[in-house]
């Protein structure tokens, strides 16, 4: 309990709505290293038989010392601090877990495709090749070549998602009423409640800068003149990080990784997949801006790419013409000759909230909510909500939309939800989804204890002093 209320006030200060993004490992063991790079080695080995290389047997599966030695340098690699003593059993009690599970999931049939998680594999993979600076930087620090980054990163993402089939059945049948939710509550000490961020509801409208094809313009011509000097000879790569305005693909010349069609938008994916190596594209326009593309490698159904995006640029007097046209809405609406929902539909060009009257939703599927902690709002708007009340509208403002591109906008403070201890009226859909998880956690719990006792266990001289959270290990 004291566990999930440290882990609560984790999420809380991060975002409340996200509470049920914490997996189980997390939950369990307060680390998250289910996702490691892991060595290929042999699928089945005599549980009877115990070889140097292995670290561990549970069931059919094998825990190999070189599957815990990649786990460590990855957490490593990702800023963990832990001692690496430490981290190696923590890491090695976590591999046991999920071992249990895949060994579950041979008994049950349980497979999933390569197809299934081809996305999760390539923005992992970039996600690591960006930190590393480049794919060389990333092969020479895990000594492996790219190719078997993939394949281990691929095997690892297919581990997980077959664990996460098992536990959906395992807990399939937990249901949690609101005397589950007040029971949660009320174990829960005073001093140890959370601290609830403050929170904003919105509504915004939206326009575009006047004149925007002009600009837009005078951005495919940058293009065409940066193209011409590529053609001349000049290196894309040297372009891209001189120009680009994708940041950080810039710092890596412009390249983006392998990618499927779906993971791009699609005027630059039908571009890139009727490229030809090293060939480069006409001007691409996506909501982006406009980019210059050219292919570096095609693998099956996944494209290599490297771009240059420009944006097109508001000049001052376009600035003033939006202000303008913004301050004289805002002018209507204040003195009650227009109503601000009326106003966004007709002149929001912001398309998710004009058809709700302005009013801003979050786009993540899993939380469409209309509240927003103030560290969740770009910083201008950030600015100018901080220092309104519930009721009144902003000044006109230029900031950036979700796609980067200059927007300028008025907004309505709706109403604001003060920082607060939780409390069961207020935050019953956070405390629902906490009594959720521990509910999964102690259901987990029961399940693996129960799995240790009917399942064959070995483990090797080196890791049996490790302090393992859970003593049945050793049984």
């Amino acid at each position: 309990m004291k566990y999930l209320m440290r882990r609560l006030k984790q999420i809380y200060s991060k975002s409340t709505d996200n509470i049920m993004n914490t997996g189980f490992f997390r939950v369990l063991l307060g680390k998250a290293v289910i996702i490691i790079l892991i060595v290929s080695g042999a699928e089945n080995l005599s549980a009877q038989k115990l070889i140097e290389s292995v670290a561990g047997i549970v069931g059919n599966e094998a825990i190999f010392l070189s599957e815990i030695e990649n786990a460590v340098i990855q957490q490593q690699y990702s800023g963990d601090r832990t001692p690496v003593e430490k981290l190696r059993c923590m890491i090695f009690e976590e591999q046991m877990i999920a071992k249990l599970f895949l060994d579950q999931a041979r008994i049950d049939s349980i497979e999933v495709s390569d197809a299934s998680i081809e996305g999760s594999l390539n923005l992992r993979l970039n996600q690591f090749i960006a930190r590393a600076g480049s794919e060389k930087a990333l092969e020479e620090y895990f000594k492996r070549s790219i190719t078997e980054i993939r394949a281990d990163l691929r095997k690892s993402l297919k581990n997980q998602q077959i664990i996460e089939e098992v536990q959906a059945k395992i807990a399939e049948n937990i249901t949690v009423t609101p005397a589950d939710v007040k029971k949660f509550y009320e174990k829960i000490p005073k001093d140890s409640l959370p601290t609830i961020p403050a929170k904003v509801e919105l509504s915004i409208i939206q326009i575009d800068p006047p004149d925007n094809e002009v600009n837009k313009a005078e951005a495919r011509q940058r293009l065409l003149d940066l193209r011409s000097e590529i053609l001349a000879g000049k290196s894309f790569t040297a372009l891209a990080i001189l120009y680009s305005e994708d940041t950080e693909s810039a710092r890596r010349g412009g390249e983006l990784g392998y990618l499927s069609r779906g993971e791009l938008e699609k005027p630059y994916a039908d571009a890139a997949f009727s490229l030809t190596k090293n060939s480069i594209s006409r001007i691409v326009e996506t909501k982006y801006g406009f980019h210059l593309i050219q292919l570096i490698d095609r693998m099956g159904d996944l494209v290599n790419t490297r771009h240059i995006l420009i944006r097109p640029k508001v000049k001052p007097e376009q600035e003033e013409m939006a202000i303008a046209k913004l301050d004289s809405i805002a002018r209507k609406i204040r003195n009650d000759s227009l109503s601000f929902d009326k106003a966004a539909m007709m002149y929001s060009t912001h398309k998710d909230s004009r058809i709700n009257g302005g009013k801003l939703v979050k786009t993540d599927p899993s939380a469409r909510t209309t509240l927003f902690t103030l560290e969740e709002l770009d910083r201008n708007t950030y600015a100018v909500v901080r220092d309104l009340k519930p009721g009144e509208i902003s000044q006109p403002f230029k900031t950036d939309d979700e796609n980067g591109n200059t927007v300028f906008r008025i907004v309505r403070l709706d109403n604001q939800v003060p920082a607060h201890v939780a409390d069961l009226k207020e935050d019953y859909q956070t405390l629902y989804n906490a009594t959720l998880m521990e509910k999964r956690s102690s259901k987990f719990q029961d399940w693996i204890n129960k799995k240790i006792g009917v399942t064959y266990i070995k483990i090797s001289e080196e890791f049996k002093s490790c302090p393992f959270s859970n003593p049945n290990w050793l049984k």
